[in-house]
């Protein structure tokens, strides 16, 4: 009885969440004879509109020797065009009170604009002549290079977190290329030449290889003349072949021990599992995030609750999971240890892996289950207020090579997985010969 009324209850308080979803916005899907791809998401709740156009090409199809390519082109495209001066396309933005800015991923490079309808087509004006026209001045290079080797000291090497997560990632990635740093490796970021830079431009910014996504106050009949006045133009150029990252099947635990400047002793255990475009089921990925949801999500998650709240075995401890990846992902933990504990990673590892165990070899209760589902998909819900992350998330499913309507299918398919989906699941990915666990120390001078 009191099962039954705590899952109604889950069930009640999720409704007005499940009536956030209907209906679903209008999208409409064209190409152009160029290559390049587009939708159109009506979404008439306020007077904006967001604008992303993202290039499938990131870190992980960068050759060995260039590492940090993607980014480093995506800083050097606002230094001059046939239209405009150095940073004179985001100052014009700014003026127009638009909300923009770039960034690199492993799998895609992108550019968005959030602003009103009425300077779309300026947005779109700006955006087509930065992919076709930029200069990429080997004057502008050099001083370019140098902040982005700052970038890199201050968000990677001077960040005991991100350092630790990057060479973990290096070894957890041992037969793909997402073992590429986004930001590169410095010895690769101090001969990184225009002529390399150029290259990468001509042969990756091609129209085909892109998809430009608008989302907000408007409709196609205002979306699709702008579009093909400003991007049709373009000439269609050869796309190199997409590549998708993935994994040996069983690579072999692999262990890795580091000396940081940190705080307290820091566990990261990560597990080689597919992402939504490499998995044989859609299912098996759904279980995945819950599981990331069981194990991590909340305060009321396993590993929250016992070893962190109740134990005090950790100080700190998170997980995460990533499906939306061109190839395979990681399933990732990563925990400080308590004051009492602070000298005692192997302990720590052997409880982790008896929670692990647990989840491996019995299914959850339905409540616990439905709770951790409830989260994933009110997190769902809430994101679809934001026109700009629903932007993001339908760029992300066409760049990895995924129909956009995934994403609208998202709560259906969350309610689909059982508790024995998840011990399933479980006991398949979450193995040994997936795993790669650092033990990161206190170096030597930092032991207060």
């Amino acid at each position: 009885m009191d099962t039954l009324c705590s899952r109604m209850l889950l069930i009640l308080g999720l409704a007005p969440l499940m009536s956030l979803a209907a209906p679903t916005p209008t999208t409409h899907q064209f190409t152009l004879d160029n290559g390049l791809h587009v939708l159109v998401r009506e979404d008439h709740r306020a007077p904006l509109v967001t604008s992303q156009l993202w290039f499938k090409v990131g870190s992980a199809d960068e050759p060995p020797g260039y590492s940090g390519l993607s980014h480093a082109l995506e800083h050097m495209l606002y230094k001059g065009s046939a239209k405009t001066c150095a940073g004179e396309a985001s100052a014009i933005l700014q003026t127009l009170g638009a909300r923009e800015n770039a960034f690199t991923s492993k799998d895609a490079t992108a550019y968005y604009q959030t602003l009103t309808p009425r300077y779309l087509g300026l947005a779109f004006e700006l955006m087509a002549d930065l992919m076709s026209t930029a200069h990429l001045r080997a004057s502008d290079l050099i001083p370019e290079m140098a902040v982005i080797r700052e970038e890199r000291r201050s968000r990677t090497d001077d960040n005991v977190q991100s350092l630790a997560f990057e060479r973990l990632t290096a070894v957890a990635h041992l037969a793909n290329s997402y073992r590429t740093p986004i930001l590169g490796w410095m010895h690769d970021l101090h001969r990184l030449s225009a002529d390399d830079l150029r290259h990468w431009y001509e042969t990756r910014y091609a129209p085909g290889n892109a998809t430009l996504v608008v989302v907000g106050d408007v409709t196609l009949d205002q979306v699709k003349p702008l579009v093909e006045r400003y991007f049709g133009k373009l000439a269609k150029r050869p796309v190199p072949p997409a590549l998708q990252p993935r994994e040996l099947t069983e690579p072999g635990e692999r262990k890795l021990t580091l000396y940081l400047p940190v705080h307290t002793p820091r566990l990261i255990m990560v597990f080689n599992v597919p992402g939504l475009a490499t998995a044989d089921h859609r299912r098996s990925v759904d279980a995945l995030r819950l599981i990331d949801m069981l194990l991590g999500g909340s305060h009321s998650a396993r590993l929250q609750k016992r070893l962190h709240l109740t134990e005090q075995l950790f100080s700190e401890v998170g997980t995460a999971y990533d499906p939306l990846t061109r190839g395979d992902s990681l399933l990732s933990l990563s925990a400080d240890l308590g004051g009492a504990h602070a000298a005692d990673l192997d302990t720590a590892e052997k409880r982790v892996w008896q929670l692990i165990e647990e989840l491996r070899t019995t299914a959850p209760t339905a409540e616990e289950l439905e709770r951790a589902r409830t989260q994933l998909i009110a997190r769902h819900f809430y994101r679809q207020d934001s026109i700009v992350d629903q932007a993001h998330e339908l760029a992300t499913l066409e760049s990895i090579g995924l129909p956009w309507q995934l994403m609208d299918q998202e709560a259906d398919a969350l309610a689909q997985v059982t508790p024995d989906d998840i011990r399933q699941t479980a006991a398949t990915f979450l193995t040994r010969e997936r795993l790669t666990v650092a033990h990161v120390f206190r170096e030597a001078g930092n032991e207060k």
